[in-house]
C-alpha cells in the first residue's frame, strides 16, 4: 500500500512539474535573475569601475536573446543602468519581490496567449523574454519576440516611485494603476505586434491603428478592458480628442500622441492608442463576421498607406473623408520663404561664399535639421560645417566649407525640418553653378 502511494505521489510531482512546463515553455525570465545577481555584487562597491565589471559580467554577457533585443529597440546603454540602480535604491528594493514572483503570473499570461490563438487561428509562435530595461518600456516586440521591461510592467502600489524624476512621471502614474495585475493583456498586445507585418508604420494615423489594434485585440483575448488611462480618457472625450487629431494625423511624427508624456492639453499621454482602438473597434462591431474581423485588423499592411487609409475609411469614424484632412495638412505644412547670402538658381556664385540664410514660413522646431544631397549626387552638395537657428527659429544659417570653382552643387532642405507641431518642410532645392 506504501509503494501504491509513492507511486501515485511520484506521478503526481511528474504530472504538476510538467503542467508547469508546458506553461511557462515559452515564458523565459532568466535575466531578472542575473540582473538581482549583478545588482547585489553592485552594491558590495562604490568604485564605478567595479561596478561596470559586475554588470557586465554577471548580466549583460550573460543575456538572452530577449536582453539583447530590448536594448537594441530601446537603445539602452550600460551606463543608463548603473545609473538607474545607483540613483534609485528605494524602487529596486521595493520592485524587487515583484519580479521575482514573474513565475506566479506564467499560468493567467499563457491563458492569455491561449485565447489569443482561439481567436485568431493563424496564429504564428512568438516567445516572451522578462526583462530588466531602464524606464522607456513597459513592453515591446521585435519579429517573434515579446519584450518585457519588468521595471514598469510589474510596478504597483507598493513601489516606491518618489526617487524618480519627473520625465519619469509616466512610470509614477502607471504603478498607481498595478499594472503587475494585468500582465496577461500586455503580454497579448505584445503578441498582437508579433503578428503584424511591420513594426513601424508610415504616420501617426498608421501608427495609431496599429498600436491601438493590438489594444483592442488583447481586450477581446483576455475578456477584459484595458487599463491605458489613455483608453478611458478618449471613451469619455471622444470628439474632442478626435477633432484635434484629425489635423495632425498625417504627420510623420507620432511624439505628440504616442509615447509622449502628459505635458498637453489633455493632461493625457498616448492618446494615439485611443483613436486606434477606436478604428478598429468600429471596424469589429460593423463585421457579421467577427472572426473574420480580427483577421483583417491583425493583418493590415502598413507598409502601404493607401491601405491603412482605405481601411479607415471604411469604418467612417472621422468626420469627412480623409482627403479633406490631407489637403488641410499640405495647408499646414511650413516652407522655405526665401534665401539670404545665396541666389538660387544663379550662374555665377563666388567661391568666397561661405554663409547663406536659409527663411522659413513658420517658426520651427529647434531640435531637427535635414540636409540631403540633390539628383547631382553627393559630390555636388555644399559641404556643411555648420547649421545654426535664429533665436525665434525663423530661419537657419548655413556656414559651408570652401567652393570649387567653375561647379554645378545642389542641396536639399528637407522635410526633417518640423515645426513644434510637428508639420513637416515641404522640401526645397538649393541650385546654382560657382563663377569660373
Amino acid at each position: 500500500m506504501l509503494k501504491k502511494i509513492s507511486f501515485l505521489f511520484l506521478v503526481v510531482i511528474v504530472f504538476v512539474s510538467c503542467e508547469t512546463k508546458i506553461q511557462t515553455d515559452n515564458i523565459v525570465t532568466t535575466d531578472i535573475d542575473n540582473f538581482w545577481t549583478a545588482y547585489d555584487k553592485i552594491q558590495t562597491t562604490k568604485d564605478s569601475v567595479q561596478q561596470m565589471k559586475y554588470l557586465k559580467e554577471l548580466f549583460l554577457d550573460k543575456g538572452t536573446t530577449g536582453l539583447k533585443a530590448i536594448m537594441q529597440v530601446r537603445r539602452y546603454k550600460p551606463s543608463e543602468y548603473l545609473e538607474a540602480i545607483n540613483n534609485y535604491p528605494k524602487f529596486w528594493k521595493s520592485i524587487r519581490e515583484n519580479t521575482n514572483s514573474v513565475h506566479e503570473y506564467a499560468e493567467d499570461i499563457q491563458g492569455g496567449i491561449d485565447n489569443f490563438k482561439k481567436i485568431y487561428p493563424d496564429f504564428k509562435p512568438a516567445k516572451v523574454f522578462f526583462e530588466i530595461g531602464v524606464f522607456r518600456t513597459g513592453g515591446t516586440a521585435l519579429d517573434s519576440l515579446v519584450l518585457i521591461g519588468s521595471e514598469i510592467a510589474m510596478t504597483d502600489e507598493t513601489v516606491h516611485t518618489d526617487e524618480l524624476p519627473q520625465k519619469l512621471n509616466n512610470v509614477k502614474n502607471l504603478a498607481k494603476l498595478n499594472p503587475v495585475k494585468d500582465l496577461a493583456f500586455l503580454n497579448v498586445h505584445e503578441y498582437v505586434h508579433t503578428q503584424q507585418n511591420v513594426s513601424w508604420a508610415y504616420d501617426l494615423l498608421s501608427q495609431s491603428v496599429f498600436e491601438g489594434s493590438a489594444e483592442f485585440i488583447a481586450e477581446i483575448a483576455t475578456e477584459k478592458p484595458s487599463i491605458n488611462t489613455a483608453i478611458g480618457y478618449g471613451i469619455e472625450n471622444d470628439e474632442k480628442v478626435k477633432s484635434k487629431f484629425e489635423k495632425e494625423m498625417f504627420v510623420q511624427s507620432v511624439y505628440n500622441w504616442i509615447w509622449n508624456n502628459t505635458n498637453n492639453e489633455f493632461n493625457t499621454r498616448d492618446l494615439g492608442y485611443y483613436i486606434g482602438y477606436a478604428i478598429v473597434k468600429k471596424h469589429y462591431n460593423k463585421a457579421t463576421d467577427k472572426e473574420k474581423a480580427i483577421k483583417e485588423i491583425i493583418e493590415l499592411d502598413y507598409t502601404k498607406p493607401e491601405v491603412i487609409e482605405a481601411f479607415v475609411e471604411s469604418t467612417a469614424y472621422f468626420s469627412k473623408p480623409l482627403q479633406y484632412y490631407k489637403n488641410e495638412y499640405e495647408k499646414n505644412r511650413p516652407t522655405v520663404i526665401g534665401i539670404e547670402g545665396l541666389k538660387n538658381g544663379s550662374q555665377n556664385v563666388s567661391t568666397s561664399t561661405t554663409q547663406f540664410k536659409v527663411l522659413f514660413s513658420n517658426e520651427m522646431d529647434q531640435r531637427f535639421k535635414s540636409t540631403g544631397y540633390g539628383s547631382l549626387g553627393a559630390d555636388h552638395c555644399p559641404q556643411t560645417i555648420s547649421a545654426d537657428f535664429s533665436q525665434d527659429g525663423k530661419s537657419i544659417l548655413y556656414t559651408i566649407k570652401k567652393l570649387k570653382p567653375n561647379t554645378e552643387y545642389e542641396m536639399v532642405i528637407n522635410f526633417g525640418y518640423r515645426t513644434k507641431r510637428f508639420f513637416p518642410l515641404k522640401p526645397y532645392t538649393i541650385k546654382f553653378k560657382t563663377a569660373k
